[in-house]
C-alpha cells in the first residue's frame, strides 16, 4: 500500500531555529523570525501542495493561531491540499464541531481531515476552562466522537452520557464524504477510545520497535471492536544531499538552543500528564552532553527537537536515501501516513519533496 504524506502549518511562527517554544506567549515577545501571517502560511501551504503532500496539519493551543479559522482562510489559496484541523473536544460543543466540519467539507469540496486532541496538559486545559482530569478527558472524548458521528447520521440524535448530553442534535446536512478522524494518545485511557472511534491512529516518532509495540496494542483493541484502523506517525525531517550535510544542519539547530530554555521547557513538560510526552522526554533525558549525534536515539532518528518543543520531538536526519530508508522501516511496521515538518517549514518542504519523495516513488511507496 502506498504512503500518504502530510506537512505542517507553523501557525505559531517559523524560522531557521526550533522556534515553537512550549507554551510560547505573545506577552513574552515574538518567538519566531517569521510571523504566521496569512501570506506566509499560504506560501507554506503552496509549497506542500507543489511537493506532493496530501494535507497539512494545523496545531491547536493557546500558543498558536486558531486552526479552524486559519485553514478556512487558506482554502482559496490552494487547489487540492487537504487540511488536518486539530481541535480539542473539551473546548467546543460536539454538535457545533460536527456542523463546522460539515461546512468546511462543503466549502472546500471535501478537503477537511479532523485531528482530535484530547489534551494531556492540565495547565493548558484549564486555560480553556476545562477542569477534567486526564482519564476523564479521554472518556469525554469518546462521548464527543459518538455524538459527532450521530449528528452526521442525518437524523436527530440523542445522547445522555457521563460527561455530555444532547437532544435532537442535527445539522443542515451531513458531510460528504465524512471527514476521517485522526487521533493520538499513548495512555491506557486513550487506546480504547482510539480503537472505537478513530480512523487513523497517530503516534509520535519513537524508534521503530516501540512504534510497532504501540501499533500492536491499538490494533488488538480495534479488533475487539470489530474495526480496522490505519496508522500514522508525526515526525520532523532534515534531509540533505549527504548525511554529513544533514547532521551539520542538525548541529546548527542544537547550537542555537539556549540551555536555560531547555531547562525551562523540560520543567514545564515534566509537569504534564501526557504519557506520550513522557515517552518523548525519555528518549533524550533533557541532556545535550553528547553533542548532536549523542541525541541520535536510533539510526537517523534525532531527539534534539524535543529539548525545547512539546509534542513531536524527533526528526528524521540524514541523506535523502537514509531518510527514505527509515520511512520504509516504519512502513514495514504498519505506518501508512507520515505527518512531517521542518525548520523552516517553507524550505524543508522543498528539501523533502525534491530529495526524499523521489526516493519513495522509486521504491513504489509513494504514487
Amino acid at each position: 500500500m502506498t504512503l500518504k504524506l502530510h506537512w505542517f502549518l507553523p501557525t505559531t511562527g517559523d524560522g531557521r531555529t526550533i522556534v515553537e517554544h512550549f507554551h510560547a506567549s505573545r506577552a513574552a515577545g515574538a518567538s519566531a523570525a517569521r510571523e504566521p501571517s496569512l501570506g506566509y502560511l499560504a506560501q507554506v501551504a503552496g509549497a506542500a501542495e507543489a511537493n506532493g503532500f496530501e494535507g497539512v496539519l494545523t496545531p491547536t493551543g493557546t500558543w498558536c493561531e486558531d486552526a479552524w479559522l486559519t485553514t478556512a482562510a487558506l482554502i482559496r489559496e490552494t487547489r487540492s491540499l487537504k487540511f488536518l484541523v486539530a481541535f480539542r473536544p473539551g473546548t467546543i460543543s460536539p454538535t457545533l464541531a460536527a456542523q463546522m466540519a460539515g461546512t468546511f467539507q462543503r466549502i472546500s469540496q471535501g478537503r477537511v481531515l479532523l485531528n482530535v486532541v484530547t489534551g494531556g496538559d492540565t495547565v493548558e486545559q484549564r486555560r480553556f476552562g476545562d477542569w477534567h482530569d486526564h482519564d476523564q478527558r479521554y472518556a469525554r472524548t469518546g462521548e464527543f466522537l459518538e455524538i459527532v458521528r450521530g449528528v452526521w447520521s442525518g437524523k436527530p440524535f440523542d445522547f445522555d452520557g457521563e460527561h455530555l448530553k444532547v437532544e435532537g442534535a442535527t445539522t443542515r446536512a451531513a458531510p460528504d464524504p465524512v471527514p476521517p478522524i485522526y487521533f493520538g494518545g499513548s495512555s491506557a485511557a486513550a487506546l480504547p477510545v482510539a480503537a472505537r472511534h478513530a480512523d487513523v491512529y497517530l503516534t509520535w516518532g519513537e524508534p521503530p520497535a516501540q512504534v510497532a509495540e504501540k501499533i500492536a496494542k491499538v490494533r488488538e483493541f480495534a479488533e475487539e471492536q470489530g474495526r480496522k484502523l490505519r496508522f500514522g506517525i508525526r515526525l520532523h525531517t532534515l534531509s540533505r544531499d549527504t548525511s554529513a550535510e544533514a547532521w551539520a544542519e542538525a548541529g546548527k539547530l542544537l547550537e542555537a538552543i539556549d540551555p536555560e530554555r531547555i531547562a525551562h521547557t523540560q520543567e514545564q513538560l515534566s509537569a504534564g500528564e501526557s504519557v506520550g510526552q513522557q515517552r518523548m522526554a525519555a528518549l533524550h533525558g533533557g541532556k545535550t552532553g553528547g553533542g548532536v549525534r549523542g541525541l541520535e536515539v536510533y539510526p537517523n532518528l534525532w531527539a534534539g527537537i524535543g529539548l525545547v518543543r512539546g509534542g513531536a520531538g524527533t526528526a528524521l536526519v540524514g541523506s535523502h536515501g537514509e531518510v527514505a530508508d527509515l520511512i520504509e522501516e516504519y512502513h514495514a511496521h504498519g505506518i501508512e501516513e507520515f505527518v512531517l515538518s521542518g525548520y523552516p517549514h517553507l524550505e524543508e518542504a522543498y528539501w523533502f519533496g525534491e530529495g526524499v519523495r523521489p526516493e519513495l516513488v522509486r521504491r513504489g511507496l509513494v504514487a
